[in-house]
């Protein structure tokens, strides 16, 4: 919880900006002006009440994490009777969201963590990102083209609006790889705020520096296919097939040749052929026909 003018316990550090705790006097300017501006999101709470306890911890983290696109505002309705009177607040722990001075949404009773962080999203998401994400498509868009520069301008501009846009932080990532400065893109990555390090986009990214990491390596595919030609159960000469395959923008072919190494010996070199699967995979978006075919014929050989 919040003492005034200080910082929210159990929300690791969050600025009193984001959370605070809202009195009788102060619910006018701290929810509904402040909703004229983000949403905020209001947890009515008591020092006696047990959800409350769980409940509120999991709503400061996902407003934290929200990184500004939603506030919460925190009633104690014990000590605010007349508010909690007016919302007619009948059992606690009750959750409401204010937008443009009125309540959008809300909910009563503890949730689990994952129904929280959704309840959280969908309030972030009323007011929209400021164009943010029409921004993102548009370098992505340049990024395709070819205008790697222009995409990585694009992006860079998007971070400074927004530090935990994830798929603008792993848009200049991909920059940097397409301008070859795989160095910079991955010390970029390894800089990713904790928020959104583990965010879908921040992993296709970091699968894509760990192939083009390969590719700078990949050997030549001729001589690697007479290699498998020569001995079908030359294992590494495969695997090195693929990443040469993978390196020269044969990606299904690429594929096809991991998927025959795990069907020939699925624990050589401890998993190999399907941890590279899942590091292709990984870089490429889950609906790619590739992905889609590729993890069909691994599921059917790992469970037949």
């Amino acid at each position: 919880m919040l003492e005034l003018g200080g910082k929210a316990a159990g929300t690791d550090g969050a600025p009193e900006a984001l959370i605070k705790d809202v009195t009788e006097a102060t619910f006018m300017a701290d929810v509904i002006d402040a909703s004229h501006e983000v949403p905020v999101i209001v947890d009515f709470w008591a020092t006696w009440c047990g959800p409350c306890k769980t409940l509120g911890p999991m709503l400061e983290k996902a407003v934290t994490e929200a990184g500004g696109k939603v506030r919460m505002a925190k009633v104690d309705v014990d000590r605010n009777q007349t508010i909690a009177a007016q919302l007619r607040i009948q059992s606690i722990p009750t959750v409401y969201a204010f937008y443009q001075g009125q309540p959008v949404d809300g909910f009563q009773g503890a949730l689990p963590g994952s129904e929280v962080q959704a309840f959280v999203d969908r309030v972030a998401a009323i007011a929209g990102d400021g164009g943010l994400a029409e921004a993102v498509a548009a370098a992505e868009e340049l990024l395709a083209e070819g205008a790697a520069v222009e995409a990585a301008q694009t992006f860079a501009a998007i971070l400074g609006e927004d530090p935990k846009n994830a798929p603008a932080y792993s848009g200049l990532a991909r920059a940097h790889l397409a301008l070859g400065e795989i160095d910079q893109a991955e010390q970029f990555l390894e800089a990713v705020q904790p928020e959104i390090a583990r965010a879908p986009e921040i992993e296709a990214a970091r699968a894509q520096v760990a192939l083009a990491r390969q590719a700078a390596e990949a050997g030549p595919v001729v001589e690697l296919r007479a290699a498998v030609d020569h001995d079908p159960d030359n294992h590494q000469a495969r695997f090195e097939l693929a990443k040469a395959l993978h390196a020269g923008g044969e990606v299904e072919a690429a594929v096809d040749e991991l998927l025959e190494l795990f069907r020939r010996d699925r624990e050589w070199n401890d998993g190999a052929a399907k941890a590279q699967l899942f590091t292709i995979f990984e870089a490429l978006k889950p609906q790619d026909p590739i992905v889609l075919k590729g993890r069909r014929k691994l599921s059917s050989m790992i469970f037949a």
